[in-house]
C-alpha cells in the first residue's frame, strides 16, 4: 500500500472518531496553495446523510485533524470544504520513506495473469509504420502492468497463416522453380536445403505478388491453392513455408529489439492451429455455425446491436481457414496452455469490428468462462502533414527502419560531440531516436491520431524524449559529483518549488492507476514531464553544490536522486533507454 493510501486511511480513522463514518475517503490535490495542499470534500456527501450543516461537520472533522501534529494550515472554505496542509518535517519524512524503497509510492494490485497481444507483425512483410503504435503501447502497457504486481505474458502473435503466405510461396515457386520443395519425388531432409530467398527479397517479394494477384484471377486462384496446401501441411509447400517464417522473424526481432520491444511468446497464427479440429467441434457441439454458400459462419448479432454486425466468417467456402478463426483457436490454445485471467489486444482502432465479432463468437461457444475478460485496446493512427496516415514521399507504406532513420537523422545534430566521444555518436543518436519517437507516440491518449514530426520529437526542449534523457542524464551527473555527501533523508525545505516536486511525487499513485485502468500511458508521460520541468525549475533556483547548509544540500540532493529514480522507473515503463550522455 502507498503512503499516501496509508495516510488517506488515518484520515478517514479521524473522521470516524469525529463521529462519522465513510466509505472511500480520499485526499485531493488542492487547486489553491495557499489554502492548503490538499482538501476533504467529504462534508457535503456527510451533511445529507446526517441532516446537518456540512460546515458544522466539516468543523468537527477539523478539531479532531488538529490533534494530529501531521498537519497545519487547517482551514474550511465554501460551504465544507476542508483545506490541509502537511507539515515540513512529516512531508520530508514520507520523501525519505520513499528514498529507501520506491515501492512504497505505488500501489500494488491483488495477482492476475493477463496474456496482451500487441505484435501482430505478418511474416514476409516488411515492419511498417502501422506496428509502431502497437509496439510502444503494447510494451509499456506491460511494463506498467507487471510493475502494479500483475504477471503479463506478451505474445508477438504473427500473421504467417493466411493468403499473404501462399502469394509468397507461390511466387518463389514462379522464379526458383527447380527448388526440390516442389519435387513431389524429393524425399530428402527438407531443413538441409539452402534457400536463395533473404528478407530483403521477401519484402521485395509479396507486394509484387499482391498486386498481381490483384490483376489475375488465374494466379490469385493458384496462390488460394497453395494456401490451402499449406494450412494442411502438404510435404514441400509446408517445409518452405516454416523457413520463410524462419527467414522473416529474424529480422521482426531485429526491428523489435531496437525498439525494447520483447516478447515472451513469439507464437503466430499458425501455432493455434493444432486446436483447429477440437475448435471446430466445440463450435459444432455448441449449435452456432451455419453453413452459407459453402462457407460456415457464426451469427454474432444480438438484440440491442444499434449497427449493423455481419456475421463471423468461419471456414471459407474453399475450405481454407479465415483470420476470425485463427484468433478463436488461438483463444483456446490460451484457455488451455496459459489459462490467464485476461486476454488484451492491443491493435488498431479499425479492427474493433472484427474483434468484437470474435469475442462474441468465442463467448457464444463459451471457449472461455464468464470471468475471464476479453479486452479490445484500440489505438489512433500516426498521420503526416496531411493528416492522414504517414506515407513515404513518393506516397508509399514507409518502412519502421525508414522511420527510425528520419528520426534519427534528427537527434544527430543535437548529440554534442564535446561530451560523447566519435565513436558512440551513432549509437547515441540511435538511442535518443527511439526515445524520441516512443515518447511522442505515448504522449497522446492512445485513441487519439497524431502528427508524425521528426524535428519537433528530437528538440532538447519541451515536451520531448530528448528533453527528459537530457534531464534525467544530469541528475544523475549532479548526484556523482555529490557522492561524497551521506544522504537518505529530507530534513529541510527552502521553496515552494521543493514542497511542490514533493507533492508531485506523493500523486505518483494516483498517475499509475489510472494510466493502467485506461490502459494509456498518456497521463505517465504528462507525469514525467510536469516532474522533470518542476525539478529543472528546482535546480535552475539553487546552487545545490555549493550550498552553505550541509543538511538542505543533503536533503536537495536526497529530492534529486527521488527524482531520478522516479524517471529512471517510469522511462523503463516506457521502454526507454537512458545514454550514459547525449
Amino acid at each position: 500500500m502507498s503512503i499516501i493510501k496509508e495516510l488517506n486511511n488515518d484520515i478517514k480513522k479521524i473522521v470516524n472518531q469525529a463521529g462519522y463514518q465513510v466509505e472511500n475517503l480520499v485526499l485531493q490535490p488542492s487547486g489553491r496553495r495557499d489554502l492548503g495542499q490538499f482538501q476533504l470534500n467529504d462534508a457535503m456527501a456527510l451533511a445529507k446523510t446526517y441532516k446537518t450543516s456540512p460546515r458544522e461537520i466539516a468543523a468537527n472533522i477539523v478539531q479532531e485533524l488538529e490533534k494530529d501534529g501531521r498537519f497545519t494550515n487547517l482551514n474550511i472554505a465554501g460551504p465544507g470544504f476542508i483545506n490541509i496542509t502537511l507539515t515540513d518535517q512529516y512531508l520530508g519524512s514520507l520523501l525519505t520513506k520513499i528514498y529507501e524503497d520506491i515501492n512504497t509510492n505505488i500501489d500494488k494490485r491483488a495477482k492476475k495473469k493477463i496474456v496482451l497481444d500487441y505484435g501482430g507483425a505478418n511474416v514476409a512483410k516488411a515492419l511498417h509504420v502501422g506496428h509502431l503504435r502497437s509496439a510502444n503501447i503494447g510494451e509499456a502497457l506491460k511494463r506498467l502492468a507487471r510493475l502494479l504486481g500483475y504477471e503479463v505474458i506478451g505474445d508477438a502473435h504473427l500473421g504467417d497463416y493466411g493468403r499473404p503466405l501462399g502469394l509468397v510461396v507461390l511466387e518463389i515457386k514462379k522464379r526458383y522453380p527447380e527448388l526440390v520443395y516442389f519435387d513431389e519425388n524429393y524425399t530428402g531432409d527438407f531443413s538441409e536445403v539452402v534457400l536463395p530467398v533473404t528478407n530483403a527479397d521477401l519484402e521485395e517479394i509479396y507486394p509484387y505478388a499482391s498486386n498481381k494477384s490483384k490483376e489475375d484471377e488465374a494466379y490469385l486462384e493458384e496462390a488460394r491453392d497453395i494456401t490451402f496446401k499449406i494450412q494442411n501441411h502438404e510435404r514441400g509447400y509446408y517445409d518452405l513455408w516454416k523457413k520463410v517464417v524462419e527467414i522473416s522473424k529474424q529480422d521482426i526481432k531485429q526491428v523489435y529489439d531496437m525498439l525494447n520491444v520483447h516478447f515472451e511468446l513469439w507464437l503466430g497464427e499458425s501455432d493455434a492451429c493444432d486446436y483447429l479440429e477440437e475448435l471446430t467441434n466445440i463450435f459444432k457441439e455448441k449449435n452456432v455455425l451455419t453453413e452459407s454458400e459453402g462457407a460456415l459462419i457464426v451469427d454474432v448479432k444480438e438484440d440491442d446491436d444499434k449497427a449493423p454486425m455481419p456475421p463471423l466468417l468461419f471456414r471459407r467456402s474453399n475450405k481454407t481457414i479465415s483470420y476470425e478463426t485463427t484468433d478463436l483457436a488461438t483463444i483456446l490454445q490460451r484457455k488451455q496452455e496459459i489459462n490467464p485471467d485476461e486476454i488484451w489486444y492491443c491493435v488498431d482502432a479499425r479492427q474493433e469490428l472484427h474483434f468484437e465479432q470474435v469475442f462474441r463468437a468465442a463467448r457464444k461457444a463459451e471457449l472461455v468462462s464468464d470471468n475471464v475478460n476479453l479486452e479490445f485496446i484500440g489505438f489512433g493512427t500516426m498521420n503526416g502533414s496531411d493528416g492522414k496516415p504517414f506515407k513515404t514521399r513518393d506516397g508509399g507504406v514507409m518502412s519502421l527502419k525508414g522511420l527510425i532513420d528520419l528520426v534519427e537523422e534528427e537527434t544527430t545534430k543535437r548529440i554534442n560531440p564535446e561530451t560523447v566521444e566519435e565513436s558512440k555518436r551513432e549509437e547515441v543518436a540511435k538511442t535518443v531516436a527511439i526515445a524520441a519517437l516512443k515518447y511522442a507516440d505515448l504522449l497522446p491518449f492512445r485513441g487519439t491520431d497524431y502528427i508524425f514530426d521528426p524535428e519537433k520529437f528530437a528538440d532538447l526542449e519541451g515536451k520531448t524524449g530528448p528533453y527528459l534523457l537530457y534531464s534525467t542524464i544530469r541528475m544523475k551527473s549532479l548526484l556523482e559529483k555529490g557522492k561524497e555527501l551521506k544522504i537518505g533523508e529530507i530534513t529541510k525545505f527552502k521553496t515552494e518549488t521543493e514542497k511542490e516536486i514533493a507533492l508531485t511525487i506523493l500523486r505518483l499513485p494516483n498517475v499509475l492507476d489510472k494510466a493502467l485502468d485506461s490502459r494509456s500511458l498518456n497521463d505517465v508521460t504528462e507525469y514525467l514531464y510536469k516532474l522533470t520541468s518542476l525539478y529543472n525549475t528546482f535546480y535552475a533556483e539553487n546552487k545545490i553544490l555549493t550550498a552553505e547548509d550541509k543538511d538542505l544540500q543533503k536533503s536537495w540532493l536526497t529530492l534529486t536522486k527521488i527524482v531520478y529514480d522516479i524517471n529512471m522507473t517510469l522511462l523503463d515503463v516506457l521502454a526507454i533507454e537512458v545514454p550514459e550522455k547525449m
